[in-house]
């Protein structure tokens, strides 16, 4: 299964410097889950419709580490073709998902931001920042 993956650079270092400070990575749970909610509504816009089932499959995902887009394979196997194309079946790629997230990227900076500064402003309360 193919799939993108957008990296912050000096996330790792981050999430251990976070981790040292005695705050739970488990804060930016919950960042991640809305900027994926955000690619989500867009990604449906931008989906291609015959049924609405690729559409209405697209689930966002929060975790720890990342926000991830997901189409249930079982529930649309076809979704990765359609998405990434398939040359030797005369499928072009219509990469509706990525377009959602990079169209939206400004905005998910400011959130990811957003949700940075609101643990560092945690450490700093509890005196930990430097």
């Amino acid at each position: 299964m193919s799939r993108t993956v957008y990296t912050v650079d000096g996330a790792r270092r981050l999430r251990r410097q976070l981790k040292a400070a005695g705050v739970s990575l488990q804060d930016l749970k919950a960042a991640h889950k809305e900027i994926a909610e955000r690619v989500v509504t867009e990604a449906q816009r931008r989906a291609p419709v015959r049924t609405g089932k690729l559409r209405n499959s697209l689930k966002p995902g929060g975790y720890a580490a990342s926000a991830v887009v997901r189409a249930p394979g079982r529930t649309v196997p076809y979704a990765n073709p359609i998405h990434w194309g398939w040359p030797s079946r005369h499928i072009r790629p219509n990469e509706f998902v990525l377009d959602a997230a990079e169209s939206q990227w400004g905005e998910i900076n400011n959130m990811y931001l957003s949700a940075i500064e609101g643990i560092l402003d945690q450490i700093d309360a509890g005196g930990s920042r430097s």
